[in-house]
């Protein structure tokens, strides 16, 4: 007895350094999205000259890539399966951290004609042009490749990691499992300000890029050695793999074999299921609200508080410490109502839901009351992140609870695609806004200028939720499982 309760907790324990490793990837990979926020107010932006525009644009267009490579990361992932998927995806997206650092030295060469392996000399090299319009034209569409790529890769960070907590945990345990893995991006958040504006200070903007865009290469070591699917896992006894599939056989259902993990799903087959819409919409809603403070507050903090990346590092640090609650609440939520109250999954997520959806009406004060300090916008930001956290690791488990698992990468690239289009459109909206608002001096309820263009984006934020929320409910007000596609 005592020896299969030890083979119990060690394979139990195994199962969690999978969602380590998923957390360590989640945290580079968001990592790597904040370096040019933390560094294009203050390093980037007087070099090539971008405005508010400009660097909308480049976020505005990222979330597009994402978007659609999310469309077919899923599609990928579900093909080459998990641990091939995963190792694509952060190979690409490290190329692609990587390869912003050298967009000045391209831009410099392209324009002069002198080429350079120094940053520093391409730097100086970019000061002697006198045409500004070329010099943004060409950093821009440089930036805007470079996100492209790093895009591409990005994109299956999330249908991976879902798909691997689908096959390592049973339903109950998902949404935790998905918290868990999920505050990587806080994780990230928390580390990026606290690192990249100091190495960018000390050793240029393009040294950020290169070293947290290297780190995803390590990992790759690591994923190659420890990945294998439960059932082809040496170290997963027959006790631990009859608690990981315990769902498949009260559903009447066998564990997936070799044919049918590699079953494909059309997307036509995906959208007949009004769940794959519920999904989708719900991520459209509110994915742009977390890039918004994931790509803008930086800037926030600089436009509205003149507070430089690193004299804000220790603001953004506390938005994101804050949002590790979501940690706790977006687990714990969930699981009381479907152990306590005997919910069924999709009603125990919906039911938490809710509760995450009113939260981020907090962040409609966060102007009116930010005369009395910076640090209350601070607080109210960083309690809509954990709101946004909480909810966001529940919508990913809504597809691992309802869909098959040959299926769910390739819904969750369809609520991601989603989500990106919601991003694209508040992050290249918000920089043509807030240009706008300084140009002509917008009023708006008592603010005016930046602050005015702040708070209108605040308040679409802030009711995101519930709105997704609503519809969610309507396409799908009961639990209903898909068992083929």
């Amino acid at each position: 007895m005592n020896d299969l309760k030890q083979e119990k907790q060690k394979m139990t324990n195994y199962r969690w350094v999978i969602t380590t490793m998923l957390f360590f990837a989640t945290t580079i990979n968001y990592m790597d999205r904040q370096v040019l926020s933390l560094t294009w107010k203050d390093f980037i932006a007087p070099e090539f000259h971008w405005t508010n525009n400009d660097y909308g644009t480049i976020t505005g267009l990222f979330s597009i890539f994402y978007a659609i490579s999310m469309l077919f990361a899923g599609k990928l992932v579900d093909w080459l399966d998990t641990k091939k998927g995963f190792l694509w995806s952060i190979g690409i997206w490290s190329f692609g951290a990587v390869l912003h650092a050298f967009c000045g030295i391209a831009t410099a060469g392209f324009l002069t004609g002198q080429w350079t392996g120094s940053f520093s000399e391409a730097k100086n090299i970019i000061a002697t042009v006198g045409d500004v319009g070329a010099i943004v034209s060409f950093s821009v569409t440089l930036f805007i490749f470079a996100r492209l790529v790093l895009a591409i890769g990005e994109a299956g960070n999330f249908p991976a990691s879902i798909k691997a907590i689908a096959e390592y945990f049973p339903k109950k345990e998902r949404a935790f499992a998905t918290t868990v893995f999920n505050s990587g991006a806080q994780i990230g958040a928390l580390l990026a300000p606290l690192t990249v504006p100091f190495i960018a200070k000390a050793f240029g903007w393009e040294m950020s890029f290169i070293i947290i865009g290297g780190v995803g290469f390590i990992w790759m070591g690591f994923w190659v050695f420890l990945y294998h699917k439960p059932e082809k896992n040496p170290k997963v006894n027959a006790s631990e793999l009859a608690y990981i599939i315990q769902d498949d056989a009260a559903e009447h259902k066998v564990v997936e074999n070799n044919e049918e993990s590699g079953k494909k799903v059309s997307y036509k087959k995906a959208f007949r299921h009004k769940q794959t819409w519920a999904f989708a919409f719900g991520k459209f809603m509110t994915d742009g609200v977390w890039w918004f403070l994931l790509f803008w507050l930086p800037a926030y903090l600089s436009s509205v508080y003149n507070l430089d990346s690193t004299q804000s590092a220790v603001h953004i640090f506390v938005v994101y410490a804050i949002s590790m609650f979501a940690i706790v609440a977006g687990g714990f939520l969930p699981a009381y109502f479907m152990e306590k109250k005997k919910m069924d999954p999709y009603g125990g997520r919906m039911r938490a839901m809710l509760i995450f959806a009113f939260c981020p009406l907090v962040i409609l004060l966060a102007q009116p009351l930010g005369h009395i300090s910076v640090w209350v916008p601070v607080i109210l930001i960083g309690i809509a992140a954990t709101a946004h956290q909480s909810w966001s690791a529940n919508i990913f488990s809504t597809v691992s609870d309802m869909f098959p698992k040959y299926a769910v990468a390739t819904i969750t690239g369809i609520g991601g695609m989603a989500g990106g289009l919601g991003s694209f459109l508040i992050n290249k909206g918000s920089g043509v806004l807030f240009d706008y608002s300084i140009a002509s001096n917008m009023r708006f309820l008592g603010f005016e200028g930046i602050n005015a263009g702040y708070f209108i984006i605040f308040c679409i934020c802030a009711v995101a939720y519930l709105i997704g929320w609503i519809v969610m409910k309507a396409l799908v007000p009961k639990y209903e499982l898909i068992t083929e596609m």
